[in-house]
């Protein structure tokens, strides 16, 4: 984000922030080289925080690196929107249900796997990069030589800030800034999926990330100041244009294929941007499933090696932050910076604590690169919270808050399931008496089967059958008595036409007569081979298991039987 200010006093100070925000970029590059040096399979914010500052600061770097991952899709995907509907106004009305669209895309892109979403993510990067370098270069070119006093005439840029301090201001215009360095972090956090060797290809990737971050930052907080008519509006007003746009009419036209090309270059690599986020949020879940904070699926990967459990929440996440913020980046980008310099600053602090235990040779110039480090991000996080707070960088802070929180109530109840687990002593043996039975809703090829099934679990097994229609009961019972093999049948009236109320309750009769018997409740299913044959079946039998296992001493078995 690019604070354009009139005058050249303003111009100056403009400048100082740019530098400021490079000397940031540059600094933490350099401190996240040295994380990946100290941490070369992978060490994320949670896992430095974790490993050296304790369990309570490496939660509050999860829950500020997942929210940021959560604000990085739906900032990304939304940014990119923005860019397409420059090019074609006409989408405006649906700019939302665009933005929606596309995080479904991108999940299911990276529900496909890693290497499909990389090869998917490689062209429209170099794309992206030629296309913003093209624009640079040309609009370089025309501003040098452009007229002597051509001035940039903004409109609705600075507005009713100018009655503000004046160090408010330049605060606020750093803080915006700042959002440029939220890519950084992902890097660290996803050493493992690079190639070997990993650490290696994470550190020249990070360093060309960082070069070209600040070519492409300079040159367009440059170029902004020289543009002859620059008009910046909110992306909920019609008329709304990107920046990169503006710049690229400057450059090559309006309308023109250049005007186009950089235009779908950006929305690519804006949508896809949101890819980083979706390989490392469901890394970083993994990591805190794995130490108990998040539900144990998030832990597991799917068939296709990607953690499906955290791609699925994430979009899901994104998709309702675009929708409740109607896609407006206005709204969403004070949110934006406050997780991951929350996280930068207690990484880099971690960092402190590893030179300060480990003392390896020269551990004294990396820990004091990192103390810097600490008090710049720590700066920048105070910075950024203060002067957006009520831009609503308040909610973002909540919401990192709101998710410690369930960090810990997650752990506590796993550590109480593990406390009614532990084998603290042996127990005694115990038998239990064992009655297995068998729900017959009529008799066919499929009911025999479950019916063998239940025999060889139990000898002396019963048949439940629940009359809904008294007229179907005699051939129903007719039909038992020639292939029940002899096995009795008892019969539950349901006056209300219920299937599943009547088996609870007998059930539920069985084990008040005697506690110690088990029972395994046998549930014949059919199963059709093709989807749409589905749709002629009633899913009772899916039901009947759900409700089953509420129940104590209750085992519940299906029986499949296929029909073709």
């Amino acid at each position: 984000m690019i604070l354009v200010l009139k005058g050249q006093a303003d111009l100056n100070l403009q400048i100082w922030i740019t530098i400021s925000i490079i000397a940031l970029i540059v600094m933490i590059g350099i401190s996240y080289t040295q994380t990946i040096y100290a941490y070369p399979k992978g060490g994320g914010s949670y896992i430095v925080a974790s490993d050296n500052l304790g369990a309570t600061p490496g939660l509050i770097a999860g829950a500020a690196l997942m929210i940021d991952y959560i604000l990085t899709v739906a900032v990304s995907i939304s940014a990119g929107v923005a860019a397409f509907i420059s090019a074609y106004p006409s989408f405006h009305p649906i700019m939302v249900e665009l933005s929606i669209a596309l995080v479904i895309l991108v999940a299911w892109l990276n529900l496909r796997g890693v290497r499909e979403s990389g090869a998917v993510f490689a062209f429209p990067t170099y794309g992206f990069i030629l296309g913003i370098f093209a624009t640079l270069i040309f609009c370089t070119y025309k501003v040098l030589h452009a007229p002597p006093g051509n001035q940039v005439l903004a409109s609705n840029i600075v507005g009713g800030e100018m009655l503000a301090a004046p160090l408010f201001i330049v605060l606020r215009s750093f803080a915006a800034g700042c959002t440029a360095l939220t890519g950084i972090e992902a890097v660290s956090d996803g050493v493992q999926s690079f190639r070997e060797p990993a650490a290696k290809n994470a550190r020249i990737v990070l360093q060309r990330m960082t070069a070209l971050l600040i070519v492409m930052f300079v040159g367009i907080g440059y170029l902004s100041q020289h543009l002859p008519v620059l008009k910046l509006y909110s992306n909920s007003d019609p008329r709304y244009r990107t920046l990169t746009s503006q710049l690229a009419v400057y450059a090559f036209g309006d309308r023109s294929f250049g005007f186009y090309y950089v235009q779908f270059a950006t929305m690519a690599i804006l949508v896809l941007a949101a890819n980083t986020a979706f390989a490392d949020f469901p890394r970083v879940a993994s990591f805190l499933a794995r130490d108990g904070y998040l539900p144990r699926p998030f832990a597991r990967q799917g068939d296709r090696l990607v953690f499906h459990n955290g791609i699925i929440l994430l979009g899901l996440a994104a998709a309702s932050l675009v929708f409740i913020f109607h896609g407006e980046l206005d709204l969403l980008l004070p949110l934006y910076a406050i997780g991951v310099f929350t996280a930068f600053t207690l990484s880099q602090a971690g960092m402190i604590a590893h030179w300060r235990k480990l003392k390896s040779e020269g551990w004294q110039k990396s820990m004091a690169i990192n103390i810097v480090g600490t008090v710049l991000t720590g700066a920048v996080a105070v910075i950024i919270l203060v002067t957006k707070f009520l831009d609503g960088a308040w909610i973002a802070a909540v919401l990192i808050i709101l998710v410690f929180l369930l960090f810990k109530a997650v752990k506590l109840r796993y550590i109480a399931m593990a406390k009614q687990l532990i084998l603290d002593a042996p127990l005694p043996a115990r038998e239990y008496k064992h009655t297995a039975l068998l729900l017959v809703p009529r008799v066919h090829r499929g009911i025999v089967k479950a019916l063998n099934y239940a025999k060889a679990v139990d000898p002396n097994c019963q048949a439940v059958h629940v009359t809904l229609d008294e007229r179907s009961l005699p051939q129903v019972q007719r039909d038992w008595m020639r292939y029940g093999q002899g096995v009795p049948m008892v019969v539950l009236n349901s006056p209300y036409r219920s299937l599943i109320q009547p088996v609870l309750d007998y059930v539920d009769q069985l084990s008040e007569q005697d506690p110690d018997q088990v029972f395994t409740v046998v549930v014949p299913e059919a199963v059709s081979t093709k989807w749409y044959q589905k749709l002629l079946q009633e899913n009772v039998a899916a039901q009947l298991k759900a409700a089953l296992a509420q129940r104590k001493n209750v085992a519940v078995t299906s029986v499949r039987y296929f029909m073709e």
